[in-house]
């Protein structure tokens, strides 16, 4: 099963390629049911509201309501405010010993805010302070129900399906210190979605998909999820351990080789490129860069 959460009437205030930057109108969003080439409205607000309600995903596979062409759909950010989003670093094997690194021990790992995330085809806005923005395109796992020191069979369990993520990011300001948080959470800077992808159509609980980053057509990126150090129910488990995980929440997997900051020269980000991340069975995100001047 395909979930997402799209855009109804009026925009929510997000850029997208073609709306203006002063849009600043409340948006009304609906979770929906991919079906062929349409998408069933659920009756609720988004996709983590439909991972909270009684049922959860057994609901939502049985409910029925308006249908909408998905050809013409606008989608918001698969889960709008997630309660939280942990994001992990140096996670694909073959990236960490090309780098000369050792394999660690444990998850590296960091947290995003809600107002970063964008959706699949909304346009990224470039920081002015920045002058070294990245790419990181990486496979998110999204939770469906509350698991709190999780063991093997409960992590599995609690992992909704998968979805499509890029964690865009200041480098200049992600080095700063040794913390990475300032450099991971600017506004309105990550893609996410455009669907959730159940773990019975993705693969099963430890996905092995092809992932990709390309930017103005130049593949940047490409790996298999399979290469994954610390694959999705490890991420549960060691998550859980610490802090309740519940519905909608996100996490994001880590990034292959090939960003911009580790090339000869490095390469970034500016106004008018064109980023597309994509992973085998799971979607697309399509995102332009447009400036974020100081306001």
């Amino acid at each position: 099963m395909k979930l997402a959460t799209i855009r109804r009437g009026d925009r929510d205030g997000r850029t997208t390629a073609t709306a203006t930057a002063t849009a600043t109108v409340a948006a009304t969003t609906t979770a929906v049911r991919v079906e062929g080439d349409f998408l069933v409205d659920l009756g609720l607000p988004d996709v983590g509201a439909v991972l909270a309600a009684p049922g959860g995903l057994a609901a939502a596979e049985s409910a029925d309501g308006a249908r909408y062409p998905a050809a013409t759909a606008e989608f918001a950010p698969l889960v709008p405010r997630p309660g939280k989003v942990v994001c992990v670093g140096l996670n694909y094997q073959k990236h960490i010993k090309e780098m000369g690194r050792d394999l660690p021990e444990h998850p590296t790992l960091f947290s995003k805010f809600a107002d970063t995330l964008i959706g699949a085809r909304d346009d990224i806005r470039r920081p002015a302070e920045t002058g070294q923005f990245d790419w990181e395109a990486e496979l998110a796992v999204v939770i469906g129900r509350t698991v709190r020191r999780a063991d093997e069979a409960e992590a599995e369990a609690a992992i909704a399906g998968f979805t499509v993520l890029n964690d865009i990011t200041c480098r200049d300001w992600q080095f700063r210190t040794r913390e990475w948080l300032q450099g991971k959470n600017w506004d309105l800077t990550t893609p996410v979605g455009p669907y959730l992808v159940t773990t019975d159509e993705a693969g099963g609980p430890r996905p092995a998909l092809d992932i990709s980053c390309t930017v103005n057509g130049r593949l940047m990126q490409r790996d298999n999820t399979g290469d994954l150090l610390f694959d999705p129910v490890d991420l549960v488990r060691y998550i859980s351990t610490m802090i309740r995980l519940n519905p909608g929440d996100i996490i994001a997997t880590g990034t292959p080789g090939g960003v911009g900051h580790a090339r000869k020269p490095p390469v970034f980000l500016n106004p008018g490129d064109t980023v597309i991340t994509e992973i085998e069975g799971l979607g697309r995100l399509e995102n332009h860069v447009i400036p974020d001047g100081p306001r």
